[in-house]
């Protein structure tokens, strides 16, 4: 979906959404508990999307479409309103969202994992699923991820350059068929006109990487903005002599990297990979004809006479 509600405006359809919800459910006498019980889900999830403080799924409103006889009032609110705006974000990274939404260009370097940016929805579930474990608060991290993405795919987007270091690619989060299509997800969004996807190789150990990860930010206006993350928050920057050192540092690193092609290429090896690990196992009977014919072998070898090797002399030390 597009920014149709932006600024201030946005902050209210969330809860409009809930009062339209809260109308439905009180003239059919139910309870907040009675609806999640029925969804099912959890009550707490009831009432915070009817407060506006929780997003909900286009399957919450259509489930409760049907349940509350609406006329599937719910389910086209839900399509009518950007629910960037809505989508909780952790503290720090709420004004690193807020770029995104209004950059009009993003150039980043990644260790370890994918960028958010580049994530597909499997990926992203895997690496929250590693530390949440309320699958409610997972889905809206994933979701609030995901829809920082939209205007980086669409037609006019802005440009969003990004150098991956290779362990990206072999760092397994969520197992191999999830990491194939993740791989098949960049090579889509690499072709692209305004992103390019680079890898800075293993076998390029001269390369002048950088500590951690970091994304140079252009915004309207002129604003250049440095963001870094440590452990457990967001870092940022707009002093342009720490924006022109990390850019010079960026742009070495792009031109000693692969190319855009080059990368790809590596990105289909690294794919094909994951591939071969998710082909299934020979069956018992070829296994079973294979265990003789190695103990075949290794009867042979036993039986066959040994010829002794001839073994060098310890050379004599001259005076």
């Amino acid at each position: 979906m597009g920014r149709r509600n932006a600024g201030s405006s946005g902050a209210s359809t969330a809860a409009v959404f809930g009062e339209v919800l809260r109308h439905f459910r009180e003239a059919v006498g139910l309870t907040q508990e009675g609806l999640a019980a029925r969804i099912p889900c959890d009550r707490s999830h009831v009432a915070r999307v009817e407060a506006g403080s929780r997003v909900p799924q286009d399957t919450f409103a259509k489930t409760c479409d049907e349940l509350l006889g609406t006329g599937g009032v719910l389910g086209r609110l839900w399509g009518r309103i950007d629910w960037y705006p809505e989508v909780e974000h952790p503290d720090w990274f709420e004004r690193r969202a807020r770029m995104d939404a209004e950059a009009v260009a993003v150039r980043a370097y990644q260790t370890q994992v994918m960028p958010g940016l580049l994530q597909t929805s499997a990926y992203a579930t895997a690496l929250f699923g590693r530390r949440l474990s309320d699958a409610a608060e997972v889905d809206e991290r994933v979701r609030a991820r995901l829809s920082r993405q939209q205007r980086f795919y669409a037609a006019g987007g802005p440009l969003y350059v990004v150098v991956l270091d290779e362990g990206c690619l072999r760092h397994v989060v969520g197992g191999t068929a999830v990491m194939r299509d993740q791989c098949a997800h960049l090579l889509a969004v690499g072709r692209l006109p305004n992103v390019r996807v680079q890898v800075a190789p293993l076998s390029r150990p001269y390369l002048d990487r950088p500590d951690t990860s970091l994304s140079l930010i252009e915004l309207p206006g002129g604003e250049r903005w440095v963001y870094s993350e440590s452990l457990d928050r967001g870092h940022f920057s707009d002093d342009p002599t720490v924006f022109t050192r990390h850019n010079a540092t960026y742009d070495v690193l792009r031109a000693d990297a692969l190319s855009a092609p080059e990368s790809a290429a590596l990105i289909s090896d690294v794919m094909e990979g994951y591939e071969s690990h998710e082909q299934p196992r020979p069956e018992r009977d070829h296994l079973d004809q294979e265990q003789p014919q190695r103990r075949q072998r290794r009867g042979l070898h036993r039986n066959s006479p040994r010829i002794p090797r001839r073994r060098p002399r310890p050379r004599q030390q001259e005076p």
